[in-house]
């Protein structure tokens, strides 16, 4: 199976409730037909507000504690027509702490997530490597025969 990267990175603006779109994009010779092969990530932020407001002259413990899970769409069109589809999740998510109320903090987690985008970046390029074998088995399986 023969790699040809064909494209690189997009990236979206990640904004408060919208998902940051980074894509990866290779194209691969499987026994002799091309197979165009987009990886996609998705992130999905999760606020979790934590701590207490406490009395005027103490400090306060409030805060917001977010989690990213990247989860990567990879998405595989060969020339005949053949799509296959998979969705990789993420082990690792992208974490954090903002102090304060969450519904305040909304905007500053968005630009904490986006100051993350090569962390990201780097974890799609590394299950695209880890998917080849993968991909190139689930191509095989598509063009084998049917057994009853």
């Amino acid at each position: 199976m023969n790699l040809i990267i064909t494209a690189g990175l997009l990236l979206g603006s990640p904004t408060a409730g919208a998902p940051m779109a980074d894509a990866h994009r290779v194209e691969i010779d499987h026994r002799g037909q091309r197979v165009d092969v987009t990886y996609r990530s998705d992130m999905d932020v999760a606020h979790k507000q934590v701590g207490a407001v406490s009395a005027p002259g103490r400090a306060g413990t409030l805060r917001c504690t977010w989690q990213a899970n990247v989860s990567v769409q990879r998405e595989a069109r060969s020339a005949a027509g053949h799509v296959l589809t998979r969705t990789i999740a993420s082990d690792a998510p992208i974490e954090g702490s903002r102090p304060g109320w969450c519904s305040g903090q909304r905007n500053a987690i968005a630009q904490d997530v986006a100051a993350r985008t090569g962390e990201v970046r780097q974890h799609l390029l590394a299950v695209a490597e880890r998917d080849r074998e993968a991909l190139a088995l689930e191509l095989d399986a598509a063009h084998s025969p049917v057994r009853s």
